[in-house]
């Protein structure tokens, strides 16, 4: 199964992928970060399109074209802000991969980029996160065949170690 998920160092907006995952914000509307400057590489349709949809819960996702991107679509979720742990920050950033990749799937998409969604602004623990992050897209593969390709989209060599050793930690032998 892991020949389907690989982890990269880029620029999520530069991706020839079906779709980005967008760490985005309850009100969809451009942020700073990751969320920022996929809006700036989209255009402002991608703005437009984002207030048509009204908005999305923490731990949901939703969908919209990708614009002037590469990536055919935008798929938009919302990351927990980190509380301490205690709060189901974790069950929240697990819902975000999830629904994100169901999402993908009901759409017939074969690829999917996703950036480490809350360590940013947000401020989730970035190796909490990452071992969240590949855990959760390694339980839902199954449900999700039509997938073939789930990129780790990090920013910086420190995120992609994290990623690495999430991938190398949930391993089954």
């Amino acid at each position: 199964m892991t020949d389907r998920i690989e982890i990269i160092d880029a620029d999520i907006t530069t991706l020839g992928v079906d779709a980005i995952v967008n760490a985005a914000n309850e009100a969809l509307a451009p942020g700073g970060g990751v969320c920022g400057s996929i809006h700036r590489a989209a255009g402002p349709e991608l703005a437009a399109a984002c207030v048509r949809i009204g908005g999305c819960p923490t731990g949901e996702s939703r969908i919209t074209p990708g614009f002037a991107l590469k990536a055919k679509h935008v798929i938009h979720t919302v990351g927990p802000v980190w509380g301490g742990g205690e709060r189901g920050e974790g069950l929240q950033l697990a819902s975000c991969y999830r629904t994100a990749l169901r999402l993908a799937a009901e759409h017939d998409l074969a690829s999917i980029a996703f950036p480490a969604i809350s360590t940013g602004i947000y401020g989730f623990p970035p190796d909490r996160a990452a071992l969240i992050a590949v855990r959760t897209v390694r339980e839902t593969l199954p449900e999700v065949p039509s997938i073939e390709r789930i990129v780790f989209c990090c920013f910086g060599p420190d995120s992609r170690g994290l990623h690495e050793a999430a991938l190398a930690a949930t391993e089954t032998p």
